[in-house]
């Protein structure tokens, strides 16, 4: 329940490199600028912040780190740039992953096993384990794209199986993520300097934000496919588009950015 609530109320969004604001790792400011000031963040943030949640609820909870693929490269980041959480009850461990949003957003924990399919919503997620490595795949539907200027945009993912990172199991903290925290927000190869990223969980789907393109994806709505609606937007339309979809009020100018490559859906 609580997890179902973080996702759909936190978007996962990195607005502040796009209007002049500095991302920092600090608890406290990360609480401030999520709780008290309804925003979202990137997974140093949304996943830091769960953590800390559960923890202090009881839960034995850890963060780990992780390598993203990427998908146009076709290879698994070389730099560990997302942080996650473990949590173990009576014995059984699962990975509680709120952080990373758009269609690769687990709907609920999945257990730790290794080669078993683990369906939601979203999709069907199975973890693989080798060597002591541990790996995250997702199987999507097909989609349906109603505008079709959008149908080979390269926000949609092609494939219907997609890896989406690899982990170990050592124990990490948030000052393991200091380094990566810089990079990904100054360096001119990073994706979240080149895209505008702002994206939210929904009953039945999910909303992002990617520049000026907004996608509403709804899943399996009917028997095997995904709905996925592209609009672009105006200037002057994104900052409502930002209140009314994501509850997001910035205090400083966003200048959208949606550079091709780097990212899918």
């Amino acid at each position: 329940d609580i997890f179902q609530h973080h996702i759909r109320a936190v978007p996962f969004e990195n607005l502040s490199i796009h209007c002049g604001e500095k991302i920092t790792l600090e608890l406290e400011h990360v609480y401030n600028k999520i709780v008290r000031r309804k925003r979202g963040g990137w997974c140093m943030e949304n996943n830091q912040l769960l953590g800390w949640v559960l923890k202090r609820l009881g839960y034995d909870a850890s963060f780990l780190g992780a390598y993203v693929f990427n998908p146009h490269q076709n290879a698994y980041a070389t730099i560990m740039t997302h942080l996650l959480v473990k949590v173990v009850i009576d014995g059984k461990a699962y990975i509680v992953d709120g952080g990373f949003g758009v269609s690769y957003q687990m709907w609920q924990p999945m257990e730790l096993v290794s080669g078993k399919d683990q369906p939601q919503a979203p999709g069907i997620f199975r973890f693989t384990e080798k060597n002591a490595t541990w790996y995250l795949e997702k199987m999507r539907r097909k989609q349906y794209i109603p505008n079709q200027n959008f149908s080979n945009s390269d926000l949609l993912e092609k494939k219907e199986c997609r890896k989406v990172y690899m982990f170990s199991l050592e124990p990490r903290t948030v000052e393991d993520f200091r380094f990566q925290c810089t990079y990904l927000q100054t360096s001119p190869d990073s994706l979240f300097t080149n895209k505008s990223i702002c994206t939210l969980q929904t009953t039945d789907g999910f909303q992002a934000l990617i520049g000026w393109t907004l996608t509403e994806t709804t899943y399996n709505y009917k028997e095997n496919m995904d709905l996925v609606e592209f609009v672009t937007l105006e200037d002057e339309e994104v900052e409502k588009t930002l209140k009314e979809k994501f509850n997001i009020t910035l205090e400083r100018k966003l200048v959208p950015i949606n550079v091709k490559g780097f990212y899918t859906i």
